[in-house]
């Protein structure tokens, strides 16, 4: 099987380092805008040959990992070039734009709109991690669009490397994951800049972080260029999220300023059913 990988860095770096190992009579080739970068993939063994889109007509599959700006100008060149039996998959965070930009392309057939829900704060090839999907959803978009052949194809590798799928449409998809990924990000960096911005003043401030602030604001080291694509292509979902934030903000310091330390007693208290929810333990169990 010949597989293209479109942007060598965490998360198509990281589908390298996978399908070598469950799919070994694999060749991967590797396609990205920034040669360091291949130079490196090649250098760590993620890819086995650098390539270029001319060559995507040997290509089975194709995975494409790159911003979500650059997804919508790019997938409908990269199906022109594909075969009709070669699978084309990616791993954009928002999917409602992507999925219209191809609606009416000849090959939407060889699309699969895929969002594979892993990844850590780092970017480049050497970021690469080998099983950071095992255990992590993976929502498919449209299915029904995708040829069910090349549905299979790209099923039975996310299944061989232990992938839950979930199936939802493309709006449904930007909605929810405005609240459960990009508005951490959001948090994250904004965190982030209070701290900054406050640290030249305090310059003890880092001294005293601990663990809860690491771990809290350890999104902020994302790639921004990464990330604003995402807020601008999902920016009604994440204004949306971002009021409801805004607004619990506000009413928790009022019960501050109140002095309602049972409000916000009874506030966390309630918030700590998030546990059961991150732990899949449904609430009515209780």
């Amino acid at each position: 099987m010949k597989v293209f990988i479109i942007g060598i860095g965490l998360i198509g770096g990281s589908f390298a380092k996978d399908i070598k190992r469950f799919v070994p009579q694999a060749t991967i080739y590797g396609i990205d805008a920034n040669e360091a970068h291949l130079q490196e993939a090649l250098s760590l063994n993620l890819i086995d040959h650098i390539s270029s889109h001319e060559e995507l007509g040997l290509a089975d599959m194709v995975i494409v990992s790159i911003p979500v700006d650059v997804l919508v100008s790019e997938l409908p060149k990269i199906l022109d070039g594909v075969s009709d039996d070669c699978v084309v998959f990616d791993g954009g965070s928002t999917k409602s734009l992507i999925c219209r930009s191809l609606e009416n392309h000849p090959k939407r057939r060889n699309y699969l709109a895929a969002h594979p829900i892993a990844g850590t704060e780092f970017s480049g090839p050497s970021a690469a991690v080998e099983g950071l999907y095992e255990g992590k959803t993976n929502i498919i978009c449209e299915v029904e669009k995708t040829a069910f052949k090349l549905q299979e194809k790209a099923l039975a590798l996310f299944q061989k490397m232990g992938m839950r799928i979930r199936y939802m449409n493309p709006e449904a998809h930007d909605k929810h994951i405005a609240y459960v990924s990009h508005l951490s990000h959001i948090s994250s960096f904004m965190l982030g800049k209070t701290v900054i911005e406050k640290e030249k003043n305090e310059r003890d401030i880092f001294d005293m972080a601990g663990s809860g602030f690491e771990s809290t604001v350890r999104l902020a080291k994302s790639s921004p260029a990464m990330w604003t694509p995402i807020f601008e292509q999902n920016k009604d979902n994440v204004v949306e999220t971002l009021n409801e934030y805004i607004q619990n903000l506000e009413e928790f310091k009022q019960m501050l300023i109140q002095n309602d330390y049972q409000g916000i007693y009874d506030e966390m208290n309630n918030t700590n059913k998030i546990r059961e929810i991150l732990n899949g333990i449904p609430l009515h169990n209780k």
